[in-house]
């Protein structure tokens, strides 16, 4: 079997989302089966295995795009997988799976912030209704996801008319990068939240939080543009300790979950939650949306709260004062998260690939 597995969503400067997804799932499939990689930067490269065979293309932002299959069908792949749904299958003469996040965008159209004015307004069309995703993911054989959360929301919304699998996110072992184990003293004193600051992320919630939560200081990993940053800083209550950290490496954010520290996040909608699982697998408690992906992925190895009542926020974390609640938590939240492995989903991804 020739397959060919999409990595030109590899970020070169620093990873989100669906560059990390991309980058380990296309590593861990190329353990299990021999993969050659499509690209549109040979910088990806660096992120890839060692001597990786690769096809290059143009990046998935090109007007290209809805073409992609013509081009590829010249180096013959019985299968194609692509981590996004960009890829076109115009003319194709190969299986093809296309991967659908979520449906995140669908509740909120308001695309990303790195892209050109042209893209933004691009991306707001395509999801601004459910015509042209139905189109898209029709033209592949398969439809993977990454929770059964996002599979059923897939279904309801009569997105795809193919088998959907699900295909999870994993931890990455974040002890690796640090001199020693998490540790918290008598009680956590830094709340941490690694994610975006579009509105439906919702900082709001867990600044305003720290209003009944004195003496803990809540740590901004993520990058953030200047006016975003003022809008925020003008919610922190009196007295209260926020530091915006503007972007962070893997050590810095391993060390700062590690230093005496709870995971948080008042997200109103995620496809996965790989931060909740990070923390986990890391030993470190976690306080997260009343969401039901992440009762799907925390399960009882997490404390819950309405992500509008900063106040039950607060309770919540408060509570972790308690060692005994702590460290239940933590030992629960290890097992929780051994249950996602890269290894594993690109196993039921290869599973799923045979069949077609």
């Amino acid at each position: 079997m020739k397959l060919l597995f999409d990595a030109r969503y590899i970020r070169t400067d620093f990873h989100d989302g669906i560059s990390r997804y991309t980058t380990e799932l296309g590593n861990a499939l190329a353990r299990q089966v021999p993969v050659t990689f499509i690209i549109s930067d040979r910088a990806q490269l660096k992120f890839l295995p060692p001597d990786a065979e690769y096809v290059e293309l143009h990046a998935p932002t090109s007007v290209k795009e809805p073409l992609s299959a013509l081009w590829l069908n010249k180096f013959h792949p019985d299968v194609v997988v692509s981590t996004l749904q960009t890829i076109g299958s115009v003319g194709r003469k190969f299986k093809m799976v296309l991967n659908q996040q979520d449906m995140t965008y669908y509740k909120h159209a308001s695309p990303p912030p790195q892209f050109s004015a042209a893209v933004r307004a691009t991306w707001w069309l395509y999801h601004a209704t459910y015509m042209p995703g139905r189109l898209v993911l029709r033209g592949a054989d398969l439809v993977a996801t990454v929770s059964e959360t996002s599979k059923q929301e897939i279904s309801a919304a009569n997105l795809t008319n193919k088998p959907i699998v699900v295909v999870p996110n994993a931890a990455r072992d974040l002890s690796e990068l640090l001199p020693s184990a998490p540790y918290v003293l008598n009680k956590p004193k830094n709340l941490v939240y690694m994610g975006a600051f579009i509105p439906y992320k919702n900082a709001e919630t867990l600044i305003e939080a720290l209003e009944w939560l004195p003496g803990k200081t809540l740590h901004l990993l993520s990058r953030i543009k200047p006016a975003r940053k003022a809008e925020l800083q003008k919610l922190v209550p009196k007295g209260a300790k926020v530091v915006f950290h503007g972007g962070v490496s893997d050590e810095e954010y391993a060390k700062l979950l590690a230093d005496n520290a709870i995971m948080v996040s008042a997200s109103k909608s995620e496809g996965f939650g790989l931060p909740l699982v990070e923390a986990q697998k890391l030993g470190v408690a976690c306080v997260v949306s009343d969401i039901e992906v992440f009762h799907e992925v925390g399960g009882n190895a997490a404390l819950y709260a309405d992500p509008d009542d900063p106040q039950q926020f607060a309770a919540r974390i408060a509570s972790l004062d308690d060692k005994q609640l702590r460290d239940d938590l933590i030992e629960k939240g290890k097992k929780q998260a051994a249950k996602y492995s890269w290894d594993n989903s690109a196993a039921t991804l290869l599973e799923a690939i045979h069949k077609l």
